[in-house]
């Protein structure tokens, strides 16, 4: 094995490139895994633009599918050569976030100015996944065996993009019968759809003007894609639930116009279920808030990470339920990552999500 490897690195904002960095060295309880399909997310994109600021020379990525390189010397119950996946969100499972339920937030408390930041660590706070190689600590907590017989596509959405959006629908309690509206059919927002789906809503309405997300939307569960650039969507989801409004209001973009029509379609008593990473301060309209009489909650969530949420995930893509393939809709390898960046900073060509292989 090489002693240096390839890994894409954060320079500057408005420049991610391809470097040789060392290879990890292992800790006891680490694992060391060789990757073999990686995509870029939307948070990266963050990262690009220098709106979320990490550590120059970090690493990047947080979407890692792999082959476990080696293990660590008290890491048990995996072997050498054996296919994972760990999640977006690698949390350590003996602290006390952990020990609460609350995995996603298993971080270090404090960094770059945000409170309470999260267990969002690859690509973050320490080197992330797009590289040819990936270390990843506390390894029994977050490495998850992928089942024989899917693919690295097929579960590529797992780590972050489906844990993400499925925990929008989740946090906002959907429930058999509901009316759910999601704003922005982007790879959470269709993974949103999907999970809103499953959880029992009867009517889905997704907000969205491209018409190739629109479509894979339908495909995925929603009943009806209103398309904001021809109708105004609020008024058009008032419309189509007959003025009552929704029980819950998925928001997967980030900005503030998408935050603000959540809150605007909800029923009394609704949920506004917020996954949008914002790069600036939201205002919370007093008509729309109802002046805080409307009974409302509005709930936000970091993607669950750890090898159980995971293990649910590919269950439910073994399980046929539903086949997130379709999200991905190009392909590159490693050598190739400023052009990968660019096509999907630029959300040019119909991309959806890419695969990154080293």
């Amino acid at each position: 094995m090489s002693e240096k490897m390839k890994a894409a690195v954060f320079v500057e904002p408005n420049r991610i490139e391809l470097d040789e960095k060392p290879i990890p060295d292992v800790g006891p309880l680490d694992a060391l895994v060789r990757i073999t399909t990686t995509t870029i997310c939307g948070t990266d994109i963050h990262i690009l633009k220098g709106e979320y600021p990490v550590e120059r020379g970090l690493t990047i990525g947080h979407e890692p599918v792999g082959v476990i390189e080696k293990l660590g010397s008290a890491v048990q119950g995996y072997a050498e050569g054996q296919r994972v996946i760990a999640g977006a969100i690698a949390p350590s499972g003996h602290s006390n976030a952990s020990l609460c339920g609350c995995h996603a937030q298993d971080g270090p408390g404090t960094r770059h100015g945000f409170k309470g930041l999260g267990g969002w660590r690859f690509g973050n706070t320490i080197d992330g996944a797009q590289a040819e190689y990936l270390l990843v600590p506390d390894a029994m907590a977050n490495l998850a065996p992928v089942p024989d017989g899917l693919t690295d596509e097929q579960v590529l959405m797992c780590p972050d993009i489906l844990s993400t959006g499925f925990s929008g629908a989740e946090s906002g309690r959907v429930r058999i019968g509901d009316t759910v509206a999601v704003f922005a059919q982007g790879p959470i927002g269709l993974c949103a759809t999907a999970g809103a789906r499953l959880m029992g809503a009867t009517t889905i309405i997704g907000v969205e003007a491209v018409p190739e997300r629109a479509e894979i939307s339908r495909q995925v569960g929603a009943d009806h894609v209103v398309d904001f650039k021809k109708v105004d969507p609020v008024d058009e989801i008032r419309r189509l639930t007959d003025g009552r409004g929704v029980d819950v209001a998925i928001e997967a973009l980030g900005l503030q116009e998408t935050f603000e029509a959540s809150l605007r379609v909800l029923r009394p008593g609704g949920t506004l279920s917020s996954l949008g990473v914002y790069s600036r301060d939201l205002t919370v309209p007093l008509d729309a808030f109802l002046a805080g009489l409307g009974d409302h909650t509005i709930v936000t969530t970091l993607c669950p990470g750890g090898k159980e949420r995971m293990r649910r995930l590919m269950n439910v893509i073994a399980s046929g339920r539903l086949d997130t393939r379709s999200l991905v809709t190009h392909h590159f390898t490693l050598d190739q990552i400023a052009d990968a960046y660019d096509l999907f900073a630029n959300q040019r060509d119909g991309v959806l999500k890419v695969a990154l292989t080293p």
